[in-house]
């Protein structure tokens, strides 16, 4: 079959955080391989649905109100966006978005002009962390074995799923992880680990304290 149809709330929903902003992975449904999408819900009103943040490296980005009224900043400008309101984002523009009905949903599309692209390793850690808040520790377990084995060098697959260990107990691998890390970049995880909360579990572990102690 050449096509595929699903409703949004069909698709999986995680938590991004303990607030009630839940991330719906559509490019990772579909298996999307020439751009990037996802969409994005808020459960409240005043609940921030697009983290304020700018795109370099010619990566240009869509949103599109799909459900609900959202409130955009766009370079400082402000603009009230309900629901069929499109909004395109060029490369260096600030831009977030703060839902402003319960259910505000956002879905979003990207990619970088001139550049074949690439799915990002975000994705998949960001799944990992999703099934874990759900209460599917294997499953997290899985999505990142499966996300580290294919990319080994970047730091925030282990750095994460160390966060993962730590948080349920598991001392010994969390570090193990954590390690792994910081074979990928020593100063992100030096940084990081500093200051997530995470970790509070293993700081008095002596290999934890060699990994997160400022450099001299």
């Amino acid at each position: 079959m050449n096509y595929e149809v699903a409703h949004i709330d069909e698709l999986e929903a995680f938590p991004v955080d303990d607030e009630g902003l839940t991330w719906r992975p559509v490019r990772r449904r579909f298996g999307i391989r020439s751009f990037g999408t996802n969409a994005y819900t808020a459960d409240r009103a005043g609940q921030r649905v697009v983290e304020e943040h700018e795109e370099t490296d010619n990566h240009e980005e869509l949103y599109v109100v799909i459900g609900g009224r959202a409130a955009f900043t766009l370079d400082g400008d402000e603009v009230d966006a309900p629901a069929g309101t499109l909004v395109f984002c060029r490369p260096g523009a600030r831009r977030g978005a703060v839902a402003q009905e319960p259910g505000t949903t956002i879905l979003a599309i990207g990619a970088k002009a001139g550049v074949a692209f690439e799915p990002s390793a975000w994705e998949e850690t960001f799944a990992g962390v999703g099934y874990a808040r759900l209460g599917d520790l294997e499953r997290s377990r899985e999505t990142f074995r499966a996300a580290t084995e294919k990319h080994p060098d970047a730091w925030q697959g282990w750095f994460n799923w160390a966060c993962i260990e730590a948080t349920r107990g598991d001392r010994g691998r969390a570090i193990d992880l954590l390690e792994r890390a910081a074979e990928a970049d020593p100063e992100a995880v030096r940084e990081w680990a500093q200051k997530d909360s995470d970790f509070d579990s293993v700081r008095d572990d002596p290999r934890f304290q060699q990994l997160a102690s400022p450099a001299t």
